[in-house]
Formats: C-alpha cells, sequence, structure tokens
C-alpha cells in the first residue's frame, strides 16, 4: 500500500500541469462553486458534457468538452458521448503499472483523476403514474453508470463522487493533502457509488417488470410477490441511536416525503416508529378523530363532530399513557385543540395541517415535533419488510377494512344500531393493537385496551383494568379481538365485565362453544372472517 501510495504521489507530480477531472452532472446543485476550486485551487483541467459545459462556462470556468477531447462527436441524440476508450482509459488506467502507462501513452490517452457524475433521473420519471415507457427508457442512463463504476473500480487513484453533499468533503481532502485518508475517502466514495448504481439498477428492474408484458408472466409477480427481491435506500439522515442509546441507527429511503417536519427536535427511531404506526392507524377514519400512541399501541381513539370532542374522549380512555407519546389527528389541528394538547408532554404531533394558531401555541415548545402528512398517511404504502437472521420477510400491508355486509352474526341476537356503529370502530382500532389485542369500545371510543399479552384473557383483563383506572364504566360496550377466541373464557370475562356485543375472527375449532356462552348471555356476536395479527 505504501508502495501504491507514493506511486501515485509520484504521478501525481509529473502530471500536476495537466490533472483532468470529469463532470457531467443532472443535479447540478453546488456544482459551479466545486469546479472553479478545482480549477483555481488544485489545477484540474475541467471535461464536461452539454448543459453541464454550458453552466460551468456560463460560471466563467474553463471547459474542455468531452468530443474536443476524444475527437469523436456526441450522437444518436447523445445517447453515446462518455463511452470512449479515451475517457474509460483515462479512468482505468491504473497508475502503478508500468505497462497501462506505456498503453495510455502511445494511445494518447490522458489520466483522469477526478469524476463528478449523478445519474438521469429515472426514479422521479417513473413516479409520475402518466409516464410514458418511451419516455422512461430515455432516462435510464447508460454513460453515466459507466464512468462512475470505472472511477470506483479504480478508486485507488480516482476520487469519485454521485452526491453534492460530499463536494465539500473532497475538497478539504485535497486541502490536507494526506494521501492515507484521501485513499480512505476515495474508497468511502466507490462504496457509496456502488450503492447508487445498485440502486438505479433496482428503479430500472422494477420499473420494467411492472410495465412487462411478456407472453408467460411471472406468477409470483402475478400473486403481488416476485421471484426475485431487492430492497434498497439512500440514507436520509443519521439517528442518533436506535431503540436504545447503545445501538446505532440511520433512516433509509423516502420517509421524510410523506412528513414535513415543522419545528421540534429530529426524530429519534422510536419517533420514526410510532410516527408510522400513528399514520396507519388514523388512516382509518374519515370523521373527526384523534388516536395517541406509545410505544406504536394506541392508548386512546375516538371519533366525533370535531376534534376538540375527540380529544376529550381519546384522552379519557387513559390520562397517563399518552405522556411522551404520539399524537396523530386526520384534519386540520386548531387551536382549540392545541391549547388542549398544550397541557401534557408528547414527542410528536401528525396532522394534515395545523391553523397559525396552533403554529402559535406549539411553537413554545421547541423540542415539540409537529409533522405534516403530505400523502394521505402513508396510503401508498403497499408492502412492508422485516429483518431475520440471513434474509428478511415481506408482505402486503394489512390495509383489509371490513363492513356490516361483509360480516356474519352466528348468534340468536344481533346488536343493535349502536351496537354495531361501536364494533365497527372497536375493530378498526383492534386491527393496530399488538397482538393478543383486546379493545373494549362505545360509541366511536376506546375505553380500555389490553395489548400484547401471551393469553387473550390476560390482554382482557388488562383492558378492564385500565377502563376501571379512568373510571370508564364497561356496561353496554362491546369488546374487539384481533384474532379468535379460542375458548368460551375470553368471551365470558368480557361479558362479566359488561359487554354486550363482541366481534372477532371467528375460525375455531371451539366456536360453537363460543357462540353458546354469548347466547347464554345475551351477547350478540358479528364474526368478519378477518384476522389482524399485529407482531
Amino acid at each position: 500500500m505504501q508502495f501504491l501510495l507514493a506511486r501515485v504521489a509520484e504521478e501525481g507530480m509529473k502530471r500536476d500541469v495537466d490533472k483532468y477531472a470529469l463532470l457531467s452532472v443532472s443535479d447540478k446543485t453546488g456544482l459551479a462553486g466545486f469546479a472553479k476550486e478545482l480549477a483555481e485551487e488544485f489545477g484540474y483541467r475541467i471535461l464536461s458534457t452539454g448543459g453541464t459545459a454550458k453552466l460551468l462556462q456560463e460560471s466563467g470556468v474553463d471547459v474542455i468538452e468531452v468530443s474536443q477531447h476524444t475527437g469523436f462527436p456526441e450522437m444518436m441524440d447523445g445517447r453515446v458521448k462518455t463511452l470512449h476508450p479515451k475517457i474509460h482509459g483515462g479512468l482505468l488506467c491504473l497508475r502503478d503499472d508500468e505497462e497501462h502507462l506505456r498503453q495510455a501513452e502511445e494511445a494518447g490517452i490522458a489520466l483522469i483523476d477526478l469524476v463528478v457524475v449523478n445519474l438521469y433521473p429515472f426514479e422521479q420519471t417513473v413516479a409520475n403514474p402518466d409516464v410514458t415507457l418511451p419516455e422512461a427508457i430515455e432516462q435510464i442512463d447508460i454513460g453515466g453508470p459507466s464512468m462512475l463504476r470505472s472511477a470506483a473500480k479504480n478508486h485507488a487513484s480516482v476520487t469519485v463522487v454521485c452526491d453534492p453533499v460530499d463536494y465539500d468533503r473532497v475538497l478539504n481532502s485535497m486541502r490536507h493533502d494526506d494521501f492515507t485518508d484521501q485513499l480512505a475517502l476515495r474508497q468511502e466514495l466507490a462504496t457509496k457509488v456502488y450503492r447508487r448504481t445498485s440502486e438505479y439498477d433496482g428503479a430500472i428492474t422494477a420499473f420494467l417488470e411492472e410495465r412487462s408484458d411478456q407472453a408467460e408472466p411471472d406468477v409470483d409477480a402475478i400473486a403481488g410477490l416476485p421471484g426475485e427481491l431487492s430492497i434498497s435506500g439512500s440514507k436520509a439522515m443519521n439517528l442518533r441511536y436506535g431503540e436504545n442509546p447503545h445501538q446505532q441507527a440511520a433512516l433509509y429511503g423516502n420517509f421524510l416525503d410523506h412528513f414535513e417536519q415543522l419545528q421540534g427536535k429530529e426524530l429519534s427511531y422510536n419517533n420514526i416508529l410510532d410516527t408510522s404506526a400513528a399514520a396507519y392507524l388514523i388512516g382509518e377514519f374519515e370523521r373527526p378523530t384523534v388516536a395517541i400512541l406509545k410505544h406504536t399501541n394506541p392508548c386512546g381513539v375516538a371519533s366525533a363532530e370535531d376534534l376538540s370532542s375527540a380529544w376529550d374522549l381519546a384522552f379519557e380512555t387513559d390520562r397517563q399513557a399518552p405522556f411522551g407519546g404520539i399524537i396523530a389527528v386526520n384534519q386540520t389541528l386548531d387551536q382549540a385543540l392545541a391549547e388542549k394538547i398544550a397541557e401534557i408532554f408528547c414527542e410528536v404531533i401528525i396532522a394534515p395541517g395545523f391553523t397559525p394558531e396552533a403554529r402559535e401555541i406549539f411553537g413554545k415548545k421547541k423540542n415539540l415535533r409537529l409533522l405534516v402528512a403530505s400523502s394521505g398517511f402513508g396510503a401508498d404504502t403497499l408492502q412492508e419488510a422485516r429483518s431475520v437472521p440471513g434474509g428478511f420477510l415481506y408482505q402486503d400491508r394489512d390495509q383489509k377494512r371490513v363492513s356490516r355486509q361483509s360480516c356474519t352474526v352466528p348468534t340468536k341476537r344481533e346488536p343493535t344500531e349502536d351496537e354495531w356503529r361501536a364494533l365497527l370502530f372497536g375493530w378498526k382500532v383492534v386491527k393496530h393493537v399488538k397482538s393478543n389485542a383486546i379493545v373494549y369500545a362505545g360509541d366511536e371510543r376506546t375505553l380500555g385496551v389490553g395489548a400484547g399479552q401471551m393469553s387473550r384473557v390476560d390482554s382482557s383483563r388488562i383492558a378492564v383494568w385500565k377502563a376501571s383506572e379512568a373510571n370508564l364504566p364497561l356496561e353496554a360496550s362491546i369488546v374487539a379481538s384481533d384474532a379468535f377466541f379460542p375458548f368460551a373464557d375470553g368471551l365470558v370475562a368480557a361479558a362479566d365485565a359488561g359487554a354486550t356485543a363482541a366481534i372477532q375472527p371467528g375460525g375455531s375449532v371451539r366456536d360453537e362453544e363460543v357462540v353458546a356462552a354469548a347466547d347464554e348471555r345475551d351477547v350478540a356476536m358479528v364474526f368478519t372472517g378477518v384476522r389482524h395479527f399485529r407482531h
């Protein structure tokens, strides 16, 4: 390695007057200033193409067009311009290989020491649902990935940059003139290049598979899950730590495109998990609704004529758990509700919007994070992945909804109109509670929530206890269970607590026993035929 560094240094000194940097980008953020520093401070001769060259020339940077450098014109509407031996030979030549250097000299190939390329905006193009296949095809970059990969392969000698955020790091590294540090940075940037080109190829693959009209379709893809799956994402932000302070963490992908942060501290790992859970839950409701969550579990949910009234009912379910929790609402959050929420400590508030008066109230709490849900509370997230040893699980997100018409009533007594309204409300909530999940509900409000217990009966006991702690009577309530009652004891416990109706998936081998227990107690029961396990 020391020999290589010495050789690179030697070659750099010999070629100091004709060092070349090749700049060809779609995202031109900060490029002109970077190019000026390269030329004026470090003596680089700048090679460039098309719009990038025009921008640099207008900014006062001397530019050599690639076609002038190669002696070969751009052709085929720009599809062929950098695919030339004078470009890739200049990138791939090993600086410590005498034969490589001899061949480069004989062929008149100048060595290129720095490449700045970011790719055609393919992902942004195909994000438009109306994009045509020819339009998408024209946004598949060929020369860009080729230059990036050539430079990254030879990162022992070539600096390669695919992200404008790295411009200052490269300049600072050059100023410090420490070859060991420069080599470490080049390796880091090369790794970033291969990650980026992998994401790019993955996006192209996914788009073409979606648009494919192949004669023999992929059976797995028809089922919604492809035979091969790549999951990738660019780092959006570093997080202070993960679930606990001793765990490193970062956010990847476009989560921040869904939520605009108006104020407060940076989101933590747990904030992001809680925000996701809150957004999915609140997205279930159309009437003014408030959902309060803690550790991804709902601890109070209610719908009413306005958000302020819904808050009163949701908060009444559990007055302790909301402290340090997440609050989500499905309408613009106004002054009346802001004044009530301001009385407690919470981490994050999510809404489709905030009135100026609400912003002013929350502005006094500098650490409070306000998020505007800008994309329908994550409704466009259709699949989800979880890591396991040696791989990951991938599934459709649980978006299954039920209606009164899709349910069956196996008991002698049908639910009343009031019970039906409470049953369907409770079913929306229990879907978002960790299994085993039990929710007691009244008229569009929660009364007690039991989450995450090993026994369904224990979840029911916790929910009853929580309702008692909140002084909320369960007489004439309904009970919702995310999975079937495996024994009659769960139903009996709910009836003893005061529930007059129950909603559950059904499907147990003991359904007849459970229904009989309900009939004995004049409890109306609804089977949804849908289970909502949440691990």
